[in-house]
């Protein structure tokens, strides 16, 4: 099955367009917000690339979790701790209610990505003011020399395949996954939370399997072929040699 035709744009390397939303923090100071988070990246956030430098997001931006992955550049100039550089994160949780429900946008940082926008040794201070307006822009992810991994969801078996899908250059989140077995068609996955695409074939899969993306704005197509092998596992890794590149 093909990806429906639609309209793509690039997402810049570049920070084009500025909008104002809320920001607030959670979990620790120097930490990565919550363990993995809504996404589904788990323990990876607190790794690099991302390095803890992750958000979660109000419902306008999160959208069911078809922007889990997105990057975005943040920035604060209203409160005298702030540096007024920009920095960027990666959209990896949810943040439902409250003020993240009720702004336009709001980013519920983590307590790393908060404290970054700070003026060098003035991140607690920062993160005592507990909410600000900030600055943000939507840019291009850039993961320098990493591969896009597939991470195979504990839940899968025989009959039912679920993968997280993770460092996306460029766009960061997907429009589409789709797995082809040893041979046969291309067969479109769901999304079933988060960066995690499931297919619940109702019969038996013959692996290896191949898995192509297309990113969400620019419709860039990535093909992995054979990326998940024989006598493959659930909850093992499995690193393709493909990137999107910007």
């Amino acid at each position: 099955m093909a990806p429906l035709a639609k309209q793509f744009i690039n997402v810049s390397k570049i920070a084009t367009h500025w909008s104002s939303a809320g920001a607030t923090w959670y979990g620790s100071p120097d930490g990565a917000g919550s363990d993995g988070g809504s996404c589904g990246y788990g323990n990876a956030v607190s790794m690099p690339p991302f390095s803890s430098m992750v958000t979660g997001i109000g419902p306008s931006l999160y959208k069911s979790g078809k922007e889990c992955g997105a990057c975005y550049l943040v920035k604060c100039t209203k409160h005298r701790s702030c540096s007024g550089k920009p920095v960027r994160v990666v959209i990896t949780d949810f943040c439902p209610g409250g003020l993240c429900a009720s702004d336009s946008a709001h980013f519920d940082l983590s307590g790393t990505a908060f404290g970054a926008m700070a003026i060098p040794g003035q991140a607690d201070k920062l993160r005592d003011a507990g909410v600000l307006e900030i600055r943000y822009t939507r840019v291009a992810c850039e993961y320098p020399g990493k591969k896009i991994t597939f991470h195979v969801d504990m839940g899968s078996n025989t009959n039912y395949f679920a993968v997280l899908v993770e460092f996306e250059d460029g766009d960061g989140d997907l429009a589409g996954v789709y797995l082809k077995e040893a041979s046969g068609r291309w067969r479109a996955m769901q999304q079933s939370w988060g960066a995690v695409w499931k297919l619940d074939a109702g019969a038996a899969l013959h692996p290896p399997f191949s898995l192509r993306l297309v990113s969400q704005y620019s419709g860039q197509i990535l093909v992995a072929n054979n990326v998940i092998p024989q006598g493959w596992k659930p909850g093992v890794t499995y690193r393709s040699l493909v990137n999107y590149h910007y």
